[in-house]
């Protein structure tokens, strides 16, 4: 609980940013941190004192929600004046009408010469201009020297591989080279120096290429041989590397911060493939401060814009900030500048702008998909790119076409009057209506938690339930009726027997709601019945012992299983090569993959059983089992007789409520399986956040997934109501 005084301080600070940007100034919205906060604060420092009657105000918000608090607040006018974001959403909100094009007059071409073009390129989507560009970030090879025992970094894909092969011959714990092979951003500079791409030349989306496909195969190939370790995470790849077990690694400038100052290493552009004779090309991603379509302080925006990327604003943010920034003459203005920086701006003269066009959101997860299967090996490079493009087609399909809102609107009306009619005649029937006359000063002190209720749980639902009607593509909602309903139930765009069915993913939520559900009752009621033992020494120690599962956050938990689950590096397969059994790839098949969901799942869950166990287990009189001894019965036919039916009432409603709980476990699956293999042990409230956040924001159709959700457990719970009675 916080206190007042704190309380205070932040309201009185809120007053306080809100009444300066009220005055005539800008407002800025950045997500930065660390080093680069201190340098666009200086900068905002630097500005305020100069120009006191036009202040610069900063606000920072967390990257993560970024994207989404500008388009809830901008088209309301309670947006920045000017934001920093990468350059990837232009498209987006250009469509959405979130930002501002910049004309000659805004950013002259005398201006525009004095940035790297490729920063440029990157902010210009359907021939506009948007942005002034601030910096750019790309991946790049990091050389750890002291294992290269005076040796040249590699050229070539050719010579990287000459040089894996001795470098595992020589020690075979150790890897040649580190990066994170299972993320398509990092794939992106094979796929681009084998040729490949993921725009075709009309703009259309084309994976199933023979040079995609020949730079998973590539990927592929690095990972058998051992040269790149197996399923890799960021983490994995920073530890590897301050650990001095890989030469190399694939990362992006963020990655210095995390390398042990005890190891010393340089970075270079990445090799040329050996194939092809092209570089490998990173996606580039360039840092713009954008100006906000809605802002009423344009001509001011523009001057704070042009500051910060101009040639002061640059010349902190390269030597405070350590950026690579987009402003050619700020490296010969420094003077002397961080090798590190120097090395990715040379890198950033082959890198690939990432493509702004709005289509480019919805290719991450099919594309994704298609690389770790072929990295699995589970199918070919060729045949998981056609499965890609599949996937793609369907994910990015039309929106449903717009439907008359009047006859919706006569629906509803009916139904609002019949069901408050219906409500009222339920009311009176029972005297409801004469108690709450009768009891006005009571029902009056309810009123806040009413109110309550129906700001915090109704509203949302029914404004959910309303989205669910309509189409959201590109900042737009278009009314389109029942159509997300029907295609979702009719499964009109694939086979009910695929990951994306709805009623693939309502059997596997169901099957993984009533296995953790068993393993909950079971391992809970087993262990509530051995610590009622008597005989049980310390029983408050292993009560609280096993409590703590419960007690950890369950993101935590997550976490640490899905590290558990490693194929190459995770304490269960270890266990199982120290058995003599072969490692297995968790993630790789569905059946392991819902085991390891399961497993965590389970961890979690059976405190809350045993619990609710040992509160009832109290209230059962041992006289009845010790008569049920004396005549005779085993302790199964106990069990079974007494002790679990006299558990029952208190057991049924924890089972309900852990029903619940478990159709609904986001963070589980999420965070362990994500989904793999290829979306199959999604669930339903997964499922859902796939479509409104991943699959290019659509809402309306996550909305009807959503309300479909809350029909199935609204089912669930009327059948279970005579169940809780009769206990």
């Amino acid at each position: 609980m916080r206190r007042p005084w704190a309380a205070l301080l932040m309201a009185v600070s809120f007053l306080a940013t809100a009444e300066a940007a009220a005055a005539d100034g800008v407002t800025l919205w950045h997500a930065y941190r660390g080093q680069e906060k201190e340098a666009i604060e200086a900068l905002a420092a630097d500005w305020n004192a100069r120009h006191a009657e036009t202040p610069l105000v900063l606000l920072a918000v967390p990257y993560e929600a970024f994207a989404n608090k500008l388009a809830a607040a901008i088209p309301r006018g309670h947006g920045p004046d000017l934001f920093i974001a990468a350059h990837e959403r232009v498209g987006d909100w250009a469509q959405g009408r979130l930002v501002a094009a910049l004309s000659e007059g805004d950013f002259p071409a005398a201006l525009r010469d004095a940035y790297f073009p490729v920063t440029l390129d990157a902010l210009t989507y359907r021939g506009n201009l948007y942005g002034f560009p601030l910096a750019f970030k790309s991946t790049a090879l990091f050389v750890n020297t002291a294992l290269l025992h005076g040796a040249s970094p590699p050229r070539t894909t050719g010579e990287l591989l000459a040089f894996c092969r001795a470098f595992k011959a020589s020690d075979p714990d150790k890897f040649c080279l580190a990066y994170e092979a299972g993320s398509f951003y990092h794939h992106a500079a094979w796929l681009h120096g084998f040729g490949g791409g993921v725009f075709a030349a009309d703009g259309t989306v084309a994976l199933d290429t023979p040079a995609n496909a020949a730079s998973l195969a590539f990927a592929r190939d690095l990972t058998r041989a051992g040269y790149v370790p197996q399923e890799p995470s960021a983490t994995l790849v920073t530890q590897l590397f301050n650990d001095g077990k890989t030469a190399f690694a694939i990362n992006g400038p963020w990655f210095a911060g995390e390398i042990s100052p005890t190891v010393q290493y340089g970075v270079r552009p990445l090799p040329i493939v050996s194939e092809t004779d092209l570089a490998a090309k990173p996606f580039l991603t360039v840092e713009a401060v954008l100006l906000s379509a809605y802002s009423t302080r344009r001509e001011t925006a523009l001057q704070v814009a042009e500051f910060l990327a101009g040639p002061e604003g640059a010349a902190v943010r390269l030597t405070k900030g350590r950026q690579a920034v987009a402003l050619k003459s700020a490296y010969e203005a420094a003077g002397s500048v961080d090798p590190v920086l120097l090395s990715f701006k040379s890198q950033a003269e082959t890198a690939i702008p990432m493509p702004n066009d709005p289509l480019m959101r919805a290719v991450w997860e099919p594309a994704a998909q298609a690389l770790r299967k072929a990295l699995r090996g589970a199918v070919e490079p060729d045949v998981a790119l056609s499965q890609a493009q599949i996937w793609l087609k369907v994910i990015s399909r039309p929106a449903p076409q717009a439907a008359n809102p009047f006859l919706y609107l006569v629906l509803c009306g009916v139904v609002v009057m019949g069901g408050g009619g219906f409500l009222l005649y339920r009311l009176s029937r029972r005297g409801v209506l004469l108690d709450l006359r009768k009891s006005a000063v009571a029902y009056a002190y309810l009123a806040p938690a009413a109110i309550g209720m129906v700001i915090l749980v109704f509203v949302p639902f029914a404004v959910g339930t309303a989205v669910s009607l309509f189409s959201h593509r590109a900042g737009e909602f278009t009314f389109v009726g029942f159509a997300n309903y029907w295609n979702i139930l009719a499964s009109a765009d694939y086979a009910i027997d695929e990951p994306l069915s709805f009623y693939f993913t309502l059997a596997v939520t169901v099957l993984w709601t009533a296995s953790n559900v068993f393993l909950h009752v079971a391992i809970g009621l087993a262990l509530a019945l051995l610590l009622r033992d008597p005989w049980m020494r310390l029983r408050g120690v292993y009560r609280v012992l096993l409590i703590v599962p419960w007690a950890v956050p369950n993101y935590i938990t997550a976490l640490i299983w899905k590290g558990m689950f490693h194929k190459q590096f995770g304490a269960i397969n270890g266990l199982l090569v120290w058995l003599g059994l072969e490692p297995v790839s968790w993630f790789s098949h569905f059946w392991t993959a819902f085991a390891a969901n399961l497993s965590t799942n389970a961890w979690l869950g059976f405190p809350f059983m045993m619990v609710v166990t040992l509160g009832a287990l109290q209230s059962i009189p041992r006289d009845l089992e010790e008569a049920a001894e004396v005549d005779g019965a085993g302790r199964f036919q106990r069990f079974f007789t007494i002790t679990l039916p006299l558990l029952k009432p208190a057991l049924l409603p924890a089972v309900i409520l852990g029903s619940v709980w478990t159709f609904n476990m986001f963070n589980i699956i999420y965070l362990v399986s994500g989904g793999e293999p290829d979306g199959a042990t999604e669930i339903l409230i997964t499922e859902a956040y796939r479509w409104a956040f991943t699959r290019q924001e659509q809402y309306g159709y996550a909305a009807a997934y959503a309300t479909l959700i809350f029909l199935v457990l609204l089912v669930y719970s009327w059948g279970t109501r005579k169940l809780v009675r009769e206990a």
